[in-house]
């Protein structure tokens, strides 16, 4: 493959790209006109610079179901679980990886403003009050995330300011590839996120192996060690914090050992963390249609060897009951 991208250089220019400290702007992306647009199953709102995302519970055969972000936001604003959550979506125009995978097109994601617009915590707010019909849960997605940390916190005082912060859920993702959230965060804003009570992070693990994070990314393989010194971080801070891993992969060599060390990583963390980890299942759309080649058809087809030995690893460590257990109810302390 190509040799892998200075990530830690990419990072910080796209942050500068992006962000407007002194006006409190980042770069939204606009999805009118784009690829990603035409896999919405519901038209863009908010202008173009959101979307509703159905997340849904029931996976393909195989897969485990897939209780994020629906169990951790009815939990938090007391409602009933449901199998289907209507979310409000936002994207910054940012990523630092180049997954093969990603469903958004790399016009949104390299700090374009051809397709992204400058926007503050309280436009992206407004913007969301003025849909009719507008869920409960919002989603800071991308793209990634915490390029720009202080989105996060920004959004929380908004929606603390307009009197929101008890009936609207906050959640976000984090592919944790940068410690952005501790270098350029002040002390009172990771509080913050750290004791806003409707709020949920789910922590993106690109692979199982070295090979499988390269080769998924684009990033250095040596990263791959990255990510759980970054949810160790996080999990310091006491954060309602969740996983999702894709499990795409070059080869299916070694995929029992490599799945089994995945989890010991896991558990390091936390001996329950496995249990708050969600494997996604990769399935085209259409901004992956010029990328896809024979490998990425083959590592597609290694995911669903690898999900088997993953649930094999899980039914050897948790008993039946724990691993029934909702995710919201896995204790992590």
């Amino acid at each position: 493959m190509a040799s892998a991208v200075d990530t830690d250089r990419r990072s910080l220019l796209l942050r500068e790209r992006s962000i407007d400290l002194r006006n409190r702007q980042l770069l939204v992306a606009n999805v009118v006109g784009t690829e990603q647009e035409q896999d919405l199953t519901k038209p863009a709102n908010c202008n173009g610079f959101g979307r509703i995302h159905h997340f849904r519970r029931t996976t393909n055969e195989g897969w485990p179901p897939n209780p994020l972000p629906i169990d951790p936001a009815c939990r938090a604003l007391a409602k009933q679980t449901t199998d289907l959550l209507h979310v409000q979506v936002f994207q910054v125009a940012v990523c630092n990886f180049a997954c093969w995978y990603c469903y958004v097109p790399r016009s949104l994601l390299n700090a374009s403003e051809s397709n992204a617009s400058w926007m503050t915590a309280a436009d992206l707010v407004s913007l969301y009050l003025d849909e009719p019909s507008r869920p409960s849960v919002i989603d800071l997605s991308g793209g990634q995330p915490d390029l720009i940390p202080e989105w996060i916190p920004w959004m929380m005082r908004e929606l603390r300011n307009r009197g929101l912060e008890d009936s609207v859920y906050l959640w976000s993702d984090d592919n944790l590839s940068t410690d952005f959230f501790w270098r350029f965060l002040k002390d009172e804003d990771i509080q913050l996120v750290a004791s806003f009570r409707n709020y949920g992070k789910v922590c993106c693990f690109k692979g199982f192996n070295a090979e499988s994070f390269e080769f998924n990314t684009g990033a250095a393989g040596k990263l791959f060690r990255r990510q759980f010194e970054l949810v160790r971080r996080y999990f310091d801070l006491d954060i309602d914090l969740y996983g999702y891993a894709t499990f795409t992969a070059p080869s299916a060599d070694r995929l029992r050992d490599d799945m089994r060390r995945f989890m010991d990583d896991l558990q390091a963390i936390h001996n329950n963390f496995p249990l708050r980890v969600v494997p996604l299942e990769i399935r085209p759309f259409s901004p992956m249609g010029s990328r896809l080649k024979t490998e990425h058809q083959r590592a597609m087809d290694n995911q669903h060897r690898a999900i088997e030995f993953w649930q094999e690893e899980l039914a050897l460590r948790f008993s039946a009951a724990e691993r029934d257990r909702m995710i919201t109810e896995v204790p992590l302390t």
